[in-house]
């Protein structure tokens, strides 16, 4: 992982081999990012994450391996406040997938944006594939007569407790949810589970070919892209395994597009917290399609990254702080002619 993170020259590591040695070198020199992982020794990494937490807070990132139990922590690590949780990369740099390294150094960047600290200047990033790479725009609109509406939703950094707040204030008569949150491959099985508990709706990792359907959301399982489709008289979504796009997979501008082109004045998009501009792109062809469409302001975002290139282009029909989002979603949602482009 240093060796990884050691290929962007505006990131500096440095490592401690347990939390006892890392809060000695925090003392010293304070980082701007903590990357930890959940089993060590001495310490756990709750344990630690929570000592971080009660004192100065810092950006921490929770660097946990994929199996069932370690999934579970990692959510209970976001719980107690860590920004992120990346997979535990395989041993051995040569064998370490080169998109794998670019989500981890964007990940590290993106926690080092959060509002627990002092803002860092935006690092040099390499090309980023747009949504054609996976699905093409088409030459013109296809209208089609249809009852069913559609939210579909984008988040990154910050996100997870946002679509906590947003689609816990959800009842079972909403329109159908989609969602994109950046997160790693078996993380939104977990955290989908969790939201399922705590929601008076539905909530589920997406699964190609479900409906979506009223009083249900549905998440976009990481490391795949999905899309929404007509299926008949419903919308179905899609799940598609394609390139990185916005350097993100899934990403929020495959799915803003999907939504855009099959549901078009039927939906409501909205764009919450995170780092860079994904989603941004996709929420203005949405709104050039005829949905209505909402940016998360500055003051509730734990990064306002993502709403804020939104709203630059235009994107944003509205501008609200987290607790006014799901109420204006449905309401923007039962205010359109059922006429989809």
């Amino acid at each position: 992982m240093q060796s990884v993170l050691g290929t962007d020259p505006n990131i500096k590591v440095s490592v401690a081999a347990d939390p006892l040695i890392a809060f000695t070198k925090i003392a010293k020199d304070r980082p701007d990012v903590v990357i930890t992982d959940l089993e060590m020794p001495r310490m756990d990494g709750l344990t630690f994450l929570k000592k971080i937490m009660a004192g100065t807070p810092l950006p921490v990132v929770v660097c946990s391996g994929l199996a069932g139990k370690g999934t579970e922590l990692a959510m209970n690590a976001l719980a107690l406040g860590a920004v992120e949780v990346v997979t535990k990369p395989k041993l051995g740099v040569r064998d370490f997938l080169h998109e794998s390294a670019i989500m981890l150094i964007d990940t590290v960047w993106s926690a080092a944006h959060a509002k627990v600290r002092q803002r860092l200047p935006l690092p040099l990033v390499s090309p980023r594939q747009s949504a054609d790479a996976v699905l093409k725009m088409e030459a013109g609109p296809k209208i089609r007569i249809t009852t069913d509406k559609v939210i579909a939703l984008g988040a990154s950094t910050g996100g997870t407790e946002a679509l906590s707040q947003f689609l816990g204030a959800m009842t079972p008569e909403c329109p159908g949810i989609v969602v994109v949150q950046h997160m790693p491959e078996l993380f939104t099985r977990a955290f989908a589970e969790r939201l399922n508990k705590d929601c008076t709706i539905e909530v589920k990792e997406a699964a190609n070919g479900d409906r979506v359907r009223n009083g249900c959301a549905l998440i976009a399982p990481g490391n795949h892209h999905m899309l929404v489709h007509r299926n008949g008289a419903h919308y179905a979504v899609e799940i598609n395994d394609g390139p990185l796009v916005s350097r993100h997979r899934p990403s929020v501008d495959v799915l803003f597009r999907s939504v855009a082109r099959s549901v078009g004045q039927n939906a409501v998009g909205v764009i919450m917290t995170g780092m860079g501009s994904d989603g941004a792109q996709g929420l203005l062809e949405m709104r050039n399609a005829g949905a209505r469409t909402i940016a998360q302001d500055e003051a509730t975002c734990v990064v306002f990254g993502m709403p804020k290139e939104a709203i630059a282009l235009g994107a944003a029909e509205k501008t609200l702080p987290l607790d006014r989002i799901a109420g204006s979603a449905v309401e923007l949602a039962a205010s359109e002619l059922a006429i989809a482009r």
